[in-house]
């Protein structure tokens, strides 16, 4: 019978070709949902994390913070607003938002990581012009009425992510954690979906690898089986047929945009599974669903 000591050596023999991928390659993670609340989650996460650096991949971390924002806005009296999905952010939530997001879970998240042994700085999209932004403008289409154009308020989508920036930490040997807040040429700040920022900054970095953590299983099937890979033909087909439901959608988008921009895989990843990051890059089968280009 096999014993431990030659389990955990066949094990990383197995993980070799793997590691050899993804060495020296950029991996961007969109940290969110349950992994930020469960303890041991959370410190599943940053040891991922921190064993990606000391391999030679170049992990950048973008997360969320929806529900952190959501109990701020109670405690203070501000009523929360959603549509389409999106959080609807006038100047009094927009203050809260970048409150929570920058000064406390970007600095958590820090700090977590750096405790498990990893060299962490945290940003917003406003350190350095690192997202500059637009507002959103969204344009809800039925067929039984006349386009819809909703006001979000302060809701932004990337228009340019500053690299270089980004190179220079990680090339330091520095984990950047960045918060989704951007600005435009006119200073002004806005929020920024999570999965949309992770999204700009994987490619702009032509990274490898865009990996959303998230609180499902993946795409699922009309039969609630698990899709484990997906090709653009097959993920656009997916959203057209309501296999792809609610949430899953600005997510299965986000990861469709990357794989057309150069990023070679995205991956909607189940954030609840213990080393979910290290069992979806460096086993055969994974833990999620990843799109790619073509089979």
């Amino acid at each position: 019978m096999e014993n431990l000591a030659h389990t955990q050596a066949r094990v990383l023999l197995e993980s070799l070709p793997y590691i050899r991928k993804f060495h020296g390659q950029t991996v961007v993670i969109k940290y969110g949902g349950h992994a930020m609340k469960d303890e041991a989650l959370k410190k599943s996460f940053a040891l991922n994390v921190v064993l990606l650096k000391y391999i030679g991949v170049n992990p950048v971390i973008v997360h969320g913070g929806g529900p952190q924002i959501g109990k701020m806005l109670t405690q203070l009296g501000i009523e929360s607003q959603f549509r389409e999905g999106l959080r609807v952010t006038d100047d009094a939530t927009m203050d809260v938002v970048e409150m929570v997001l920058v000064g406390r879970v970007n600095k958590e998240i820090v700090n977590l990581i750096n405790l498990h042994g990893g060299t962490c700085v945290g940003l917003s999209g406003k350190d350095g012009w690192l997202i500059k932004v637009k507002k959103l403008e969204m344009v809800l289409t039925r067929e039984d009425a006349p386009p819809e154009i909703i006001d979000l308020g302060n809701v932004g989508e990337p228009v340019h992510v500053n690299a270089s920036l980004i190179r220079s930490l990680t090339d330091s040997g520095v984990i950047p954690v960045i918060a989704p807040v951007g600005v435009d040429d006119q200073g002004r700040t806005y929020n920024i979906n999570a999965d949309t920022a992770a999204g700009a900054v994987a490619q702009a970095l032509g990274a490898r690898r865009l990996i959303l953590l998230t609180d499902v299983a993946g795409v699922l099937d009309v039969s609630g089986k698990l899709i484990e890979s997906m090709d653009l033909r097959q993920a656009s087909q997916a959203i057209e047929d309501g296999v792809a439901k609610g949430g899953m959608i600005p997510k299965l988008k986000c990861c469709m945009e990357a794989v057309q921009s150069g990023v070679e895989k995205a991956h909607v990843v189940d954030g609840r599974v213990e080393n979910s990051i290290i069992l979806e890059l460096f086993t055969k089968q994974g833990v999620g669903t990843e799109v790619r280009m073509k089979r």
